[in-house]
């Protein structure tokens, strides 16, 4: 079937006052939502991703326990209902969903070696080897016992970058790290 430029306009136009008049989405779509999780359980957590706290709602198949669906939690008093972008994509983190494993998600660490154009995979114990190792040897050449007369046992040559990806627990572990290794410059991606 063709349509003319004239049709199209009449259709839209027909179609812009319905929606004019009030016509309603929203019993539909509350609906199709409730079929989704009609059977799920809701178990009410909080964001993992930064200190704010937000409420979520993670809604999981009662019979076998895979996270179907997250969303803010309405009831909570610090996001009420809503979501940042990190905490919209909690459902992304489970790497089983709905009984399916994530088939893009990395299960081996990649190695890129210097001048080379192309990643290749690595095992675990030669890749945490190797950050090691490079980490001691940088702190041994450029670590500064004293400065001025001062005991400032500190190293300038490392940084420590937080990410988004990492929960609470994880910068709190990983700062106290970097602070024992006496890296000074610390920094994490929110404040960038």
């Amino acid at each position: 079937m063709e349509i003319s430029r004239r049709d199209f306009f009449k259709i839209s136009g027909a179609f812009a006052a319905v929606c004019a008049l009030g016509f309603d989405v929203s019993p539909v779509h509350a609906q199709v939502q409730e079929l989704r999780i009609r059977s799920a359980k809701a178990t009410p957590t909080i964001c993992p991703f930064c200190s704010v706290g937000c409420g979520l709602l993670v809604h999981t198949d009662a019979e076998k326990g895979h996270v179907l669906y997250t969303e803010g939690d309405p009831d909570h008093p610090v996001n009420e209902g809503t979501a940042c972008s990190k905490g919209a994509s909690v459902f992304q983190l489970n790497s089983i969903a709905v009984g399916k494993i994530n088939p893009n998600r990395l299960t081996k660490p990649l190695y890129r070696a210097p001048y080379s154009d192309s990643f290749q995979e690595v095992e675990w114990d030669w890749a945490i080897e190797q950050i090691v190792g490079r980490i001691k040897e940088t702190r041994d050449k450029t670590f500064v016992a004293q400065k001025d007369g001062i005991n400032v046992m500190r190293t300038e040559a490392i940084a420590n970058l937080g990410g988004a990806g990492l929960d609470n627990e994880e910068c709190y572990l990983l700062q106290k790290l970097a602070r024992a290794l006496g890296i000074v410059y610390l920094e994490h991606q929110a404040r960038i």
